[in-house]
């Protein structure tokens, strides 16, 4: 038996958090929730972004380092806004999201890396410009 047959809400018809529910019909949230989260990201956000300049404009880290803490600040910030202000998570109903951003990332990735490549070839394929004078007439 299930713990379901002794549910004193069984025949009401309202939606349940332990029963399941159709991806987009979400129990409704207040507005403090909204908010809350808004203000929550908000805050991250501001706190990575000093985080950044404070990083960049003084001696805290080893000087190599600063690029490496900077990309790893943008990661972090990138997380942020992907979920409290475009609220991307891994929730089933979430799977179409997760999966378009993740071939925007693979093409943004595949943009750039192509073009790095191209660049690198043409680079190495090119005539020296001491020789490309010589030939001109």
């Amino acid at each position: 038996m299930s713990d379901l047959e002794f549910d004193p809400h069984r025949g009401s018809g309202a939606l349940d958090e332990r029963e399941d529910h159709a991806p987009g019909d979400e129990p409704l949230e207040d507005i403090g929730h909204w908010i809350r989260n808004a203000n929550l990201g908000l805050g991250f956000s501001v706190v990575l972004t000093v985080a950044a300049f404070v990083l960049a404009g003084s001696h805290i880290v080893y000087a190599p380092a600063i690029p490496v803490a900077l990309i790893v600040l943008a990661i972090a910030q990138m997380g942020v806004h992907l979920v409290f202000f475009l609220h991307i998570t891994t929730g089933p109903d979430n799977t179409n999201n997760v999966l378009a951003l993740a071939f925007g990332i693979l093409v943004v990735f595949l943009i750039g890396a192509g073009s790095i490549w191209i660049m690198d070839h043409l680079n190495q394929n090119m005539m020296p410009m001491a020789q490309t004078m010589q030939d001109r007439p």
